[in-house]
């Protein structure tokens, strides 16, 4: 039987985080609220383990990143969630770069946070099973165990949402759907919108996102094709030099 999922919360609102700890009770999580830095600091490295951190950016002292950045030197490599009021790129790319996995603004919906946290879990040692193999694409490394995407040894600051359509182009040997990319996202069978148009467009936002990113850090990337009214694919050598 699978133990049960062990998450950490940082918040210093209690309000806030006494409705996110039912929440998550509700949804089937346990989750141990710690109500600043200092008693996360402590009290994270004595718990047996923890599966996941989600962490609120501003704390008392200092920020979510900070706080991250401390409990990485300290040694825990849970992936970690950040929240914040804040939904603006500079914060995303900074929650990023500090080793986050994913940037949720607190006006989403506790669904939307549920569904982020059931796909981290779901990469994560589950019953003795390892999560998928380290993948080596031309100048591409996909390393799924921690979340991350790498294009020509530079870090490339995807989404958890981003990283898991990365993934599943690369991994493909050919054209994938809308529908199985949305997949992805939401899970199979899950029904967006009117008719096929209801995922595809957000299929296509979160592609032309994860596009720019590479273009970011390198301007020749054009390693992801459209196929038209199809879905993508990985192209083997573009934007890597040998095209």
């Amino acid at each position: 039987m699978a133990a049960e999922p062990m998450l950490v919360v940082v918040e210093d609102d209690d309000v806030f985080a006494k409705v996110l700890i039912n929440n998550l009770a509700g949804a089937g999580f346990a989750a141990t609220h710690f109500d600043g830095p200092d008693t996360a600091l402590s009290g994270v490295p004595a718990l047996d383990r923890t599966d996941l951190l989600i962490l609120d950016w501003r704390l008392p002292g200092m920020t979510g990143v900070d706080l991250l950045e401390m409990l990485r030197k300290g040694g825990c490599k849970a992936p970690a969630l950040l929240l914040t009021s804040h939904d603006d790129v500079f914060y995303e790319e900074a929650a990023l770069e500090a080793g986050a996995i994913d940037f949720i603004s607190k006006t989403r919906s506790f669904s939307v946070l549920r569904k982020r946290i059931e796909l981290v879990l779901a990469g994560q040692r589950r019953d003795g099973v390892l999560p998928a193999a380290v993948l080596q694409r031309g100048p591409l490394l996909i390393e799924p165990a921690i979340h991350q995407a790498k294009w020509r040894d530079k870090v490339v600051s995807l989404t958890l949402g981003e990283f898991r359509v990365t993934e599943r182009l690369a991994r493909a040997n050919g054209d994938v759907s809308y529908r199985q990319l949305y997949d992805v996202l939401k899970g199979e069978s899950f029904i967006a919108g009117s008719g096929s148009e209801g995922y595809r467009a957000n299929v296509r936002t979160l592609v032309k996102r994860i596009r720019q990113k590479f273009f970011d850090v390198d301007q020749e990337f054009a390693a992801i094709i459209s196929v038209p009214g199809f879905g993508y694919r990985w192209r083997e050598g573009a934007g890597d030099g040998n095209a």
